[in-house]
């Protein structure tokens, strides 16, 4: 039963916070209600979400696509009543890509219609290709005298054909489930303060890495050394397995960025790629069909960060900031990743314009392009707006936090903030009366480590990023960059859980009459060096 809410009429910024005798602040419970009413009665998540998957995608980076997706949004939060909203640019680099057709096929020996995924910015086939099928077997981890030597002996098989690289992969069948749900006992334990190690929450972190043999060559060299083979050689298109089970394929892009030096290239299903490995291992001839029509969009070199606000009253000139990467990857539509992301963002923002809410910092939303090659949309507005710890601009110290989901459609669990351990003991409080939606609490990382997703860009220039924790569901699983990434996949429960939480945090952080505490200059960590490219 929807519970009926008395709204008393007193300015809601004298409502937002109390004060105890001490002249500490305490959070105002009548405020969590009113944003649990709004976000779980009037929701308007999956009518944001709809417009951008099923109408505004693929969102690839530097594509037509991304930016009326960025548009929609500015006009969409715009209706809301936000200001200011406007796209940012940035430098990409490169032409925005997207693929309009794609058809594949076996001929011979059988009819069968084939399911791949185009390999982001290649080029576009000549037309319909019809050519018999080779294999071009790759040592695993060669040396690059390897390597050469095995190319070399498969020059003149490749020209003229499509050719399989790679052998099939062998996907065992799974006899158990990943939860799809964080275990609350461990959760509990990660967040609790006391814990002298807790594992940094957000993405699955993989283990100890064995040192890299240098004399080895690397994934992108071998993917780079066999694209020019190809190239130079006469291949009519390349294809990969996508080597994983059920159908699931995730197809990312030539690493160059630059059509012309690749061939067309798909990733295929690992069913059907293992299908006619195993036709081609009984010495009987195998011939497909393609047909792949991709363009390019010399404009995408620029492209573009999407962003609106809620302007703040006695303390404007700060700024709580929360966002997503609207970037997405083209095997489906990018609904968990990150759709769903940014709608609930701009739902945790627009319960609080629908309440009323005159916050007393600004309140902006961010929607980064960009994520999937680097994070780079976000780090290019953390550079023009704030500077870093060691360089910093006019504005650096006028954030107070800067808020981030991308994991899915998990229900948010909790934060983790840059910054001291007193930060993070105001956002567990403020979280506190929200542990029935599955919050249990924040922690706090020194971690200037940039990479996963858009917080880090924040974090790894001393600024209060807070990352978000979620449940995983089907995320690294199934959806998590596949074809399965679609409107379908996300739970609307979860996601209006997340945008409540959010929104409660939001408007907490904008009402305090202090700033969240920030490292001192003797606790700030050193930022890590800049990544070197294989």
């Amino acid at each position: 039963m929807r519970r009926m809410i008395a709204i008393v009429p007193v300015c809601l910024t004298l409502l937002s916070i109390r004060f105890a005798a001490s002249g500490e602040e305490v959070l105002n419970p009548e405020m969590n209600i009113r944003i649990r009413d709004e976000g779980m009665y009037r929701s308007q998540i999956m009518r944001t979400l709809h417009f951008l998957t099923d109408v505004y995608s693929p969102r690839l980076t530097g594509s037509p696509n991304m930016k009326a997706a960025e548009e929609w949004a500015i006009q969409r939060m715009k209706e809301w009543g936000f200001e200011n909203g406007h796209l940012e640019p940035w430098d990409f680099g490169h032409p925005g890509w997207l693929n309009e057709r794609l058809s594949a096929q076996v001929v011979s020996p059988v009819k069968e219609a084939l399911n791949c995924v185009v390999l982001g910015w290649t080029p576009s086939t000549k037309g319909v290709v019809t050519a018999p099928v080779v294999m071009l077997p790759v040592p695993e981890r060669p040396t690059a005298e390897e390597l050469t030597k095995r190319l070399e002996a498969n020059r003149d098989n490749v020209r003229g054909k499509i050719v399989f690289v790679g052998k099939p992969q062998y996907v065992p069948v799974s006899f158990s489930t990943p939860p799809r749900r964080r275990d609350d006992q461990q959760l509990r334990a990660m967040y609790d303060p006391r814990n002298p190690s807790p594992m940094f929450p957000g993405r699955p972190q993989g283990g100890p890495q064995e040192p890299a043999d240098p004399s080895r060559l690397t994934a992108a060299q071998i993917t780079e050394k066999i694209d020019a083979f190809l190239l130079g050689n006469g291949a009519l298109i390349k294809v990969a397995d996508a080597a994983r089970e059920h159908g699931q394929i995730r197809a990312f892009a030539n690493r160059s960025y630059d059509p012309e030096k690749s061939i067309p290239s798909v990733v295929m299903r690992n069913e059907d790629y293992g299908r006619i490995c195993r036709i081609l291992d009984d010495g009987v001839p195998v011939t497909l069909e393609f047909e792949i029509v991709n363009r390019t969009y010399t404009e995408g070199k620029t492209t573009y960060n999407a962003v609106a606000e809620i302007p703040g009253t006695d303390k404007r000139d700060e700024v709580i900031m929360l966002g997503g990467h609207i970037d997405s990857w083209h095997a489906a539509t990018g609904a968990t990743d990150n759709a769903i992301g940014c709608a609930v963002m701009m739902e945790a923002a627009r319960i609080l314009k629908a309440l009323g809410v005159k916050p007393r910092r600004t309140i902006r939303v961010g929607l980064w392009g960009g994520e999937e090659q680097g994070l780079l949309g976000s780090q290019a507005y953390v550079k023009e707006h704030f500077g870093s710890f060691e360089g910093p601009g006019q504005d650096f110290f006028k954030l107070d936090a800067y808020l981030n989901i991308d994991s899915g459609t998990g229900r948010a669990r909790g934060l983790s903030i840059f910054g001291p351990p007193e930060a993070a003991s105001i956002l567990r409080e403020i979280v506190a009366p929200f542990a029935d939606l599955g919050v249990v609490g924040a922690i706090a990382t020194r971690s200037r480590r940039l990479g996963g997703t858009d917080s880090t860009s924040f974090n790894q220039a001393g600024l209060p990023g807070v990352g978000i924790s979620q449940d995983p569901i089907e995320y690294m699983t199934d959806t998590w960059h596949t074809n399965l990434d679609t409107y379908e996949r996300v739970v609307e429960s979860d996601a209006k859980s997340s945008a409540i939480v959010i929104a409660a945090v939001v408007y907490q952080l904008a009402m305090r009459e202090e700033a969240l505490p920030r490292l001192t200059k003797t606790e700030m960590p050193e930022p890590p060096p800049a990544p070197t490219r294989p």
